[in-house]
């Protein structure tokens, strides 16, 4: 009997890239790559309200700007890192938390292992410090509030039990946007050049 052929572990990206799912290496990551399905990867399971999905590079950048509100002394790098805090699902897809959950620490585990090669693509440590952690974690909050309310059909009361109530300081006039994929992966490139270009 023939040997099976191997498993395959690997996608291809539109840069030509094959990143390893299972060992993947700063080499293979390309931030055009990382905008692009992240402008085309829909939060909520695409149960929000518009004519547009609702993306995850759309509420990176919101989580970006939130983490400069919370923490406005950060350097240039921890910016760098809010944005890029869910830049695995660029190939694993947005999974709410109750599939997580589901699914079990395999998840964790992969999203774990792509969060390290990307960091060390941009020049940031694998595993981040834990306060820079922790408030990139705060600033998620908060946007999973302002999503919560504005799109995703939450009433305020129901969104404080999930995502605790966000401080007025940090969520006051915040409006969010749907926008055409390629308009948010456009801002998402540009302001990772601008980080980039900061540190």
């Amino acid at each position: 009997m023939p040997p099976s052929p191997p498993r395959r572990a690997w996608q291809r990206m539109l840069s030509g890239r094959r990143l390893d799912l299972l060992d993947p290496t700063p080499v293979d990551i390309e931030i055009e790559d990382i905008a692009h399905g992240l402008a085309f990867v829909a939060r909520w399971n695409g149960q929000t309200l518009g004519d547009w999905p609702y993306s995850v590079a759309e509420h990176s950048l919101l989580v970006e700007d939130l983490f400069g509100r919370i923490a406005p002394a950060a350097l240039p790098r921890w910016r760098l890192a809010a944005l890029l805090h869910d830049a695995p699902e660029y190939v694993i897809g947005d999974m709410i938390s109750p599939v997580k959950s589901a699914v079990g620490p395999g998840y964790g585990d992969l999203d774990a292992r792509l969060s390290a090669a990307i960091h060390l693509r941009f020049g940031l440590p694998a595993l981040l410090p834990k306060p820079v952690k922790a408030a990139i974690k705060r600033a998620d909050r908060v946007s999973a509030w302002l999503e919560a309310v504005q799109l995703a059909g939450f009433s305020e009361t129901e969104a404080d039990r999930f995502f605790g109530r966000p401080d007025a300081a940090l969520s006051g006039g915040l409006a969010l946007r749907l926008r055409p994929p390629a308009e948010v992966r456009a801002e998402f490139t540009a302001r990772h050049a601008g980080l980039m270009a900061a540190l």
